[in-house]
């Protein structure tokens, strides 16, 4: 039975020598397009996939013509923003029915579905913006780069804060050696995504707006229970979310990665207040070993990730004084001459105060994430946090996602191989089985 609807029925440095490489200049196709704009589909039309779709419109360059969602009233609510465009609830009769009508695809839908779709559009040589985390694994993060970089299209993750003067002058700073070389960094959030109970809701009638097979889509079966998965606390749950870590670390490692262009850890060791099968940690401790580069004071660089709310002591760095507070969410960059502080959407801040105080700030000019990935698409440059760049970032967050299953274990990473090489066990959770009929070639 068809999935489509009708209005009237219903209103890119991981492991360098595997992962990165040249980036292609996208092909331009502009699919039977009347007027030379991009056209456009978006899977997943509701929050931030619904923001991140106008935003993409507000380019002014792009026709959005196809859209997909497995919730009725979604649906029906962007219809009425975008009128004219084709509606569907499922991605892959979407893709399938639109593959010679569209150019891109915006995916802004729960984690685990993210490579299924994005794997899906690239195959089809379709331009992809991913919100982030990229993956909900660390094989699909892999597979995705490899796939975006072998079809020659534009990609974008969705860590916007990557383009906001608050990171780009953080960046500045670091590459043009304001603190010197850089001995550790530490990154945390104070996002809590644990809530309720842990055990699985008693079941509950779907409703008749949402087609839940379709919502789970990869995932495992189980049943539907109101205000627990559908619409924002799926983030908790291991199935279908990464919980606080890769919610928030593809942001707030962000800086640090393009700034000293980190590859792949050696190791990762994580600490948790307890393990649990079906939901995440309410707080992670995990301790990264990152091998030396051109910007750091040694042959390795430790680095530390925080959240549920942790967050570490102005005493990790002799540059800050008594009186300094921690953000609830940020970076702590030590140097060997200065300390950074990277507040989460704030402006870095250098220390000691005195030292710094008349240190000049780069004039950037501005860079709307969203009309990046649009221009990339049509032949402009190249999007900053292209697969090329965000597949590596997602793979080293969600590393911790395996840690955390495992505390106290030092997990020795081989990411040439894309696998522990110390721990059998851990291997077992870099990639995921796909549910029956939602199968993807290539993950």
């Amino acid at each position: 039975m068809s999935t489509r609807f009708s209005r009237r029925s219903f209103l890119k440095n991981a492991a360098a020598a595997t992962v990165a490489g040249p980036l292609i200049v996208p092909r331009l196709s502009f699919a039977a397009s009347p007027n030379g704009k991009l056209q456009h589909a978006a899977v997943g039309v509701g929050g931030q996939g619904g923001y991140g779709l106008g935003e993409i419109f507000s380019s002014k360059k792009v026709d959005v013509v196809a859209l997909c969602d497995v919730d009725a009233n979604t649906l029906e609510k962007a219809s009425k923003t975008y009128p004219g465009a084709r509606l569907y609830r499922d991605y892959r009769e979407m893709l399938e029915k639109e593959e010679n009508n569209i150019d891109s695809v915006s995916v802004g839908i729960p984690d685990h579905m993210h490579a299924p779709v994005a794997m899906t559009a690239i195959q089809k040589g379709k331009h992809v913006f991913c919100e982030k985390p990229l993956t909900k694994n660390v094989y699909e993060a892999r597979q995705l780069t490899l796939a975006a970089r072998k079809h020659g299209v534009a990609t974008q993750m969705g860590n916007q804060i990557h383009s906001h003067d608050f990171y780009r002058t953080a960046v500045h700073w670091m590459k043009e050696g304001a603190i010197g070389k850089v001995q550790e960094w530490y990154s945390w959030t104070a996002a809590l995504f644990l809530t309720g109970d842990k055990k699985r809701p008693a079941a509950a009638p779907v409703p008749a707006n949402l087609d839940w097979n379709l919502w789970l889509g990869t995932a495992p079966e189980r049943p539907y229970a109101p205000e627990v998965y559908h619409t924002f606390w799926w983030r908790r749950w291991r199935d279908f979310g990464g919980g606080a870590t890769a919610d928030f670390g593809c942001h707030v490692f962000d800086t640090v990665f393009t700034a000293l262009g980190i590859g792949a850890p050696i190791s990762v060791c994580a600490q948790v207040e307890s393990v649990d099968v079906e939901t995440w940690p309410e707080w992670t401790i995990s301790r990264y070993v990152f091998p030396g580069v051109a910007m750091s004071a040694g042959k390795t660089i430790n680095a530390t990730w925080l959240d549920g709310g942790k967050r570490p002591p102005n005493t990790v760095s002799r540059h800050l004084s008594s009186d300094v507070v921690m953000p609830p969410s940020g970076s702590v960059v030590i140097g060997e001459e200065g300390t950074m502080i990277i507040p989460h959407v704030g402006a870095p801040i250098l220390y000691p105060l005195n030292k710094y105080k008349d240190y000049p700030k780069p004039t950037l000019e501005p860079i709307n994430h969203y009309h990046q990935f649009v221009e990339a698409a049509l032949g402009n440059g190249v999007a900053g946090s292209h697969f090329d760049y965000a597949g590596p970032l997602t793979e080293a967050v969600l590393l911790t996602t395996i840690a955390d299953r495992f505390p106290g274990e030092t997990l020795e990473w081989d990411a040439n191989r894309l696998r522990f090489s110390n721990h059998n066990e851990a291997n077992k959770f870099l990639r995921r089985k796909y549910r029956d009929g939602f199968e993807v070639k290539g993950l």
